[in-house]
């Protein structure tokens, strides 16, 4: 028989992507009021793997990977995304969004993305909300899944995530 046991708290990390990189500035003011102090501020990333969003918020996008001090419960993601969401809604131009707020948690064996979307691989954690498994960690490494984004796959986001979950390890030790 399988014992119940509380899950381990998660490391906040929140990817961004917009057109116009001034954009980061006020949103990131209001990540912190939702969320707590930035721990780690990845660099500008391009974000050129899929022409999905080139209508509505234009071209080229760039990305930025915000991490959070505060390490949070893993049931908290839906709620996480729902304010997210909230925030984008700001950010409208005409109906179109101006940026994307793709909010996640990193553990020590698993990074996991919130989305409004169903899929095969997608399991529901409410309020709307699903869970997708986006890389695991083993063998010393991330590694991709068939439904990983390829921006996700990409070799400067694994690196960036590989830090992330440095910084969360060091987090675990300083609460355990």
């Amino acid at each position: 028989m399988s014992l119940p046991q509380a899950p381990k708290p998660a490391k906040l990390v929140i990817s961004l992507f917009m057109k116009k990189k001034r954009l980061i500035d006020s949103v990131a003011v209001q990540l912190i009021e939702k969320f707590g102090l930035v721990d780690i501020i990845s660099p500008w990333f391009s974000f050129n793997y899929t022409t999905y969003y080139k209508t509505e918020m234009g071209a080229p996008l760039f990305r930025r990977v915000l991490t959070f001090k505060k390490l949070i419960k893993q049931s908290a993601l839906s709620d996480i995304k729902i304010t997210t969401n909230s925030l984008e809604q700001q950010y409208l131009l005409n109906s179109d969004r101006m940026i994307n707020i793709d909010p996640g948690y990193m553990l020590q064996e698993r990074f996991v993305l919130a989305t409004g979307k169903n899929f095969a691989h997608r399991i529901y954690i409410g309020k709307n909300i699903y869970a997708d498994l986006t890389l695991i960690y083993t063998k010393g490494a991330f590694q991709k899944l068939p439904w990983t984004y390829p921006d996700y796959a990409d070799k400067e986001m694994l690196s960036c995530l590989e830090l992330v979950r440095k910084k969360y390890t060091e987090d675990l030790k300083q609460i355990i």
